[in-house]
């Protein structure tokens, strides 16, 4: 799955169609937004992670600097970059912990089906997100003594409430 999303983890557009092992560029040069040049708007980009080439047509896309850093100020980017995309990481976490029952499992449905599943999961995530339904991880101790991640959700009130 290769999704934009927006600074608040709204998910902006998802392509689903290739397995995990395709690179990165072959999927991107495949995918929509990238044929048509749908996002993103003049003057902006998309932060993207090493997988993906770093471009400023048909779209533009900035990457980290590649290891060996040459000094502070690239060093300073890829700082400043990883925190820029960790917000992408966040949406994929918040949408399979969401909808983990669908996507953790195997779904008996037709493979064409697919896009149309991960896309709805997508746009009900934002409307999720949109009415202030935002589910973080906390870190808590089962019977078993092993740590794992639980639901929690901020209401707009900003109270927090455990699932």
């Amino acid at each position: 799955m290769q999704a934009v999303c927006d600074g608040k983890g709204r998910f902006l557009n998802t392509f689903v169609g290739y397995p995990g092992s395709v690179h990165g560029t072959k999927v991107l040069k495949n995918s929509r937004i990238y044929k048509e040049a749908l996002y993103p708007p003049p003057g902006y980009f998309i932060v993207g992670d090493g997988g993906y080439p770093c471009i400023d047509h048909p779209m533009a896309i900035i990457t980290p600097y590649r290891e060996p850093l040459q000094g502070r100020v690239q060093s300073r980017f890829n700082h400043h970059h990883a925190k820029a995309h960790s917000i992408i990481e966040r949406a994929f976490g918040m949408l399979k912990m969401r909808w983990r029952c669908m996507l953790f499992k195997a779904l008996e449905v037709d493979h064409t089906f697919v896009p149309t599943v991960i896309t709805a999961c997508a746009v009900l995530n934002n409307i999720c997100l949109t009415k202030g339904d935002i589910l973080e991880t906390v870190e808590d101790v089962s019977d078993i003594g092993v740590a794992l991640p639980r639901p929690v959700r901020r209401e707009q009130s900003g109270h927090s409430r455990r699932d």
